[in-house]
């Protein structure tokens, strides 16, 4: 059975898989400073740091924000070695039915077949891709905007919450100023 379990950096094992696996799944612009991680994971409080856990072994990470209205999903990984065996469906699965809101997420453009296959495995879990102009802000001074979609689980439309889901992102997540 997967667990997801919340994490703080006195756990000082699980918290070094979670920062491993992170920077071996995503490239060093679409995760913030190792030490911010940090402090965010034990200071707070809307902000979850978490280990996907099965039969008492590691196998992913999740990070997420409590926005009351909606939830936004940061960082979702699964360990390398055990990608495609179903287990970002079981998480997923917890996730729809554990969240009462809806849940939101950040996706690479559909412009190469592994960006096409990760949106296809989200719509299959019932996420749908909105197509309003998205740049996530940079989490390091001197990185580039970087140009993504928003896809959305649940109760919410692009026409009329798009703009007040993205300043929310663009504030609590990113530290952005909002134009």
């Amino acid at each position: 059975m997967i667990q997801i379990q919340p994490i703080g950096t006195n756990d000082a094992t699980h918290y070094a898989f979670m920062e491993q696996l992170l920077v071996a799944s995503f490239p060093p612009e679409e995760y913030r400073v190792l030490s911010q991680l940090r402090e965010y994971t034990d200071q707070v409080g809307h902000f979850h740091n978490n280990i996907i856990i099965e039969e008492h072994t590691p196998i992913g990470l999740i990070t997420y924000w409590d926005f009351e209205q909606f939830y936004y999903i940061e960082h979702f990984a699964i360990d390398p070695n055990l990608r495609n065996g179903g287990y970002g469906k079981k998480v997923l699965q917890q996730l729809h039915e554990q969240f009462q809101s809806p849940i939101v997420l950040e996706v690479e453009k559909p412009t190469d077949e592994m960006t096409q296959r990760r949106i296809g495995f989200y719509q299959r879990h019932g996420f749908v891709l909105w197509e309003n102009e998205y740049q996530q802000p940079p989490y390091k001074s001197g990185d580039e905007f970087l140009p993504l979609q928003l896809m959305v689980h649940g109760e919410l439309q692009s026409d009329k919450d798009f703009e007040f889901i993205r300043k929310r992102i663009y504030q609590d997540v990113y530290n952005a100023v909002i134009d």
